[in-house]
């Protein structure tokens, strides 16, 4: 995600603004301190020297919500030569940032020109997050900057975290919350074991308790792709509510998760769907349908399949779903209406079909914590005959029964009328998504020719039918022809064949023929043949990571290929085998010589569908020798 920024006319407008400054220049001991922050955060070209985020909150009696008062104060500098920043901060309807500003090193203000707009993702069709932005330019090493920021929350519900690290370095951190004798508020600590947090517990002189975190030398977020979700990560404080004092009752907030339950039952209730305008849809998709199964899977693929998902957060949009015949008859909403929609489809089918709330893998909490942070997704629960089955319209290719990675092994929140149920998604195993590769090839004419299939169950499959329809539909033949010999001008691929690739149920299978004109090469009596031309994984090396890196499932893929020792020849070097045995990886590669060919097996098993942060270097040192592995060649030598 990114935010659009007028960068040029800003550089131009900023470096004029500092021109026009005096005793701005950093002192020599700033310029010291900068190169000795810089040997210690070398990938970084700003640290924030210190950051106070003070909390504290107010009570609007009219509406009975507690109002959330954050500010932040940063002292920043530049610790490499020069640097360009920018800073920004987002707000939406039930925020307001009252002060956005940044100083110099003298105190005097910048008037950086600021940018209010709203934010701009493409993943999201509409939505009420705007988002004030700068640019903030270092000239010279050592440069510092203040910077204040004074924001409010009408209503605390919408206030769920305060984290620890910073997009940039932080040397000392401390984070100052005033809770109010009036009202009941946990601070709950996630992730502090091992981060030397200090913290402290006052009382002053209106019995108002303060609760004072201090942190030295806390590092940068991490910069990892396919992480996990932050709040497994970083040190931070969840600010759950529970109630408030209000002429002397208790006004109840979120101090449990039935608290929870109910202020989403009351969105729910909100809805008013025209369950009318489905009737006809239903009964066309079910007309022929001889079980149950068959039934419900017409009602949830055709969702899947006509129904585009597109965020939608406006306000309470953010939270509520959208009516029934509104996705319908739009053909598009957010994961809260296709939940709903495949719902109402289901009950009209005569179905017990039920709203589900459900944090996704990239959530560290369960429904133990109440509060808004602790989910990010809606699904559908059916309950047919003693089984529940959950349903999500957003996964495109998922066949009924399954479920993504991202949601397994995740508790949800099924609504069960004034009360609720709470389950867990069951998880797979790696065998559920297996993808299985085998090709027979021969040498001919110094090069390799043979036949191919391939064949994807689970989430292999569901990823392979998400990619082949991305293809433009003028031009799938050529670009899947592209995708089996993955844009190697040297493969050529004919003849392919599929199973119905519109079947999500069964197994997906591709078989063609294939050409390879680089791999083979003879000299005198002897035949070199590379026998590599797929290399999985070969530049997969995880360098200067962090944190763990997950695959988008648990991987199980397994590659046999049969190469047919040529006539009056005989073998005189194969490759060796390459084993490798950790925790989270498994990956065998073999080569067997018979009386006729020689046969090339790989295996690589992600059981977990990850690669853990203490397993990088173990990781790394595989995919050298993996590499080595590949460039070995085979010889046969003329009898």
């Amino acid at each position: 995600m990114q935010i659009i920024l007028r960068l040029t006319f800003l550089m131009l407008f900023f470096s004029t603004t500092i021109l026009a400054q005096k005793n701005i220049d950093p002192t020599p001991e700033d310029i010291l301190l900068a190169k000795k922050i810089r040997t210690t955060y070398d990938k970084d070209d700003v640290a924030i020297l210190e950051s106070t985020e003070i909390v504290s909150f107010d009570l609007n009696k009219t509406d009975s919500k507690v109002i959330v008062n954050h500010s932040i104060n940063e002292r920043l500098m530049n610790i490499n030569h020069r640097a360009t920043i920018q800073k920004y901060e987002f707000y939406d309807s039930e925020s307001k940032i009252e002060t956005f500003n940044l100083k110099y090193r003298n105190d005097k203000s910048v008037g950086s020109y600021v940018v209010d707009e709203f934010y701009k993702d493409n993943d999201l069709f509409y939505n009420d997050a705007r988002v004030k932005h700068t640019v903030v330019n270092f000239p010279v090493q050592g440069y510092v900057y203040n910077y204040e920021l004074e924001k409010k929350y009408d209503d605390v519900k919408y206030f769920t975290s305060l984290y620890f690290n910073d997009e940039f370095p932080v040397l000392k951190k401390q984070i100052v919350v005033t809770v109010p004798e009036w009202l009941n508020a946990e601070l709950k600590e996630f992730n502090f074991d091992g981060a030397k947090i200090t913290k402290s517990q006052t009382k002053d002189s209106k019995n108002n308790t303060i609760y004072t975190y201090t942190i030295n030398d806390v590092p940068a977020l991490f910069k990892d792709e396919d992480a996990p979700g932050r709040s497994y990560i970083y040190p931070h404080l969840l600010i759950i509510a529970k109630s408030f004092k209000l002429k002397d009752k208790d006004v109840p907030l979120f101090g449990s998760t039935a608290d929870l339950y109910k202020w989403y039952k009351s969105l729910v209730d909100l809805m008013k769907d025209d369950t009318a305008v489905l009737k006809s849809k239903v009964s066309e998709l079910t007309a022929n349908a001889k079980t149950d199964e068959e039934k419900i899977k017409n009602i949830y693929y055709w969702v899947q399949d006509n129904i585009r998902y597109i965020a939608f957060e406006d306000g309470i949009a953010g939270f509520k779903p959208d009516e029934s015949n509104h996705v319908f008859e739009k053909r598009y909403g957010d994961c809260k209406g296709m939940a709903n929609l495949i719902k109402q489809m289901l009950i009209i089918a005569g179905y017990d079909a039920r709203l589900t709330w459900i944090g996704t893998k990239h959530i560290a909490y369960d429904y133990k914590t109440p509060s808004l942070a602790v989910d990010n997704h809606m699904i559908c629960t059916l309950f047919l005959k003693g089984k529940k089955y959950y349903l999500d319209g957003t996964e495109k290719f998922n066949s009924f029964g399954e479920y993504a990675e991202r949601i397994q092994n995740k508790e949800v929140m099924i609504e069960d009328g004034a009360k609720f149920i709470i389950d867990k998604v069951p998880s797979a195993s790696h065998e559920s998504n297996k993808e299985i590769f085998k090709a027979t090839l021969a040498i001919n004419n110094e090069k390799l020719e043979g036949s191919c299939s391939k064949s994807y169950v689970g989430e292999s499959r569901a990823q392979f039918l998400y990619i082949y329809n991305t293809f433009k539909n003028d031009k799938k033949s050529e670009t899947l022809d592209s995708y089996l010999s993955k844009g190697e001008k040297n493969t050529s691929i004919t003849n392919i064949k599929t199973s119905d690739l519109k079947n999500r149920d069964a197994k997906l299978t591709i078989d063609y023929d294939v050409n390879v004109s680089n791999k083979v090469s003879s000299f005198d009596n002897e035949i070199y043949v590379d026998l590599e031309y797929m290399n999985e994984f070969k530049g997969f090396e995880l360098k200067d990571r962090k944190t763990d890196y997950q695959f988008d499932f648990k991987k199980n893929y397994e590659s046999t290929v049969s190469l047919a020792i040529p006539a009056g020849y005989q073998v005189t070097k194969i490759p060796s085998d390459l084993i490798v045995k950790e925790n989270n990886f498994d990956i065998t590669i073999t080569f067997q010589k018979t009386d006729k060919e020689i046969v090339y097996k790989k295996v690589f098993l992600f059981k977990n569908g990850e690669i853990k942060a203490a397993e990088m270097t173990k990781w790394n040192d595989f995919i050298k020798k993996l590499i080595a592995n590949y460039n070995q060649q085979i010889t046969f030598t003329k009898q």
